[in-house]
């Protein structure tokens, strides 16, 4: 930035450094478990873009937000951004549609990043998730075909492993809770013990409470 403003590029807005900032921070503090960081770094998000009078902004940060609630098996309606749907761009409201588990047509699909067309589009398999070197992009797709219906094993590992590696213990925690459930219900006791002993490692460990005389 700095070499930019001596060659005579435009400087880049406060708004925007801030903004993109509190979003990196908001997303890493839901993933984490962290509410309280990720709440007050939403709001100082939001608040950054809505200065600019621009609901199409607006709308990405409440796409984000509900971006790591799917990946987080959260399956809840995106509420903050349906107030802001009828100013949105089309491909806001493809990403939410996307987000809420329909699928789109070709045209709605076009509009999404590369690596969540083809899922998007109706695919529904393992092969089609975005590459490891984007891990929410990953748990983000993988949870999509889950709120379908359509998550194979395979699926379900990928978003296993690729929540494992961040150490995002929120996402973590659903995914193998996912895992557990189907080897139950392939009465497969081994694995499912395996598992909830993972999950027995991500759970925080608990506070303990000192008692004064």
């Amino acid at each position: 930035m700095f070499l930019g403003g001596c060659n005579g590029a435009p400087k880049v807005p406060d708004w925007k450094i801030n903004a993109i900032g509190h979003v990196e921070r908001f997303t890493e503090a839901y993933l984490k478990g962290d509410d309280r960081i990720e709440a007050r770094e939403f709001a100082l998000a939001r608040a950054e873009t809505a200065r600019t009078g621009r609901p199409e902004l607006v709308a990405r940060i409440e796409l984000t937000r509900c971006a790591t609630r799917v990946a987080s098996l959260v399956f809840e309606p995106c509420t903050g951004f349906e107030p802001l749907r009828a100013d949105a761009s089309e491909a806001e409201r493809a990403y939410a549609d996307y987000l809420g588990g329909r699928t789109l047509s070709a045209a709605q699909a076009a509009l999404l990043p590369d690596h969540h067309r083809a899922i998007a589009a109706g695919a529904a398999t393992g092969a089609v998730l975005p590459p490891s070197d984007d891990p929410l992009g990953r748990l983000i797709a993988a949870g999509v075909l889950l709120r379908r219906t359509q998550a194979s094993p395979e699926v379900i590992e990928q978003a296993v492993d690729a929540t494992s590696h961040q150490g995002w213990r929120r996402p973590l925690l659903a995914w193998l809770g996912v895992q557990a459930r189907l080897a139950d219900e392939r009465g497969d006791a081994e694995m499912a013990a395996r598992v909830r002993r993972r999950m027995d490692l991500v759970q925080p460990a608990a506070t303990p409470v000192t008692v004064k005389p």
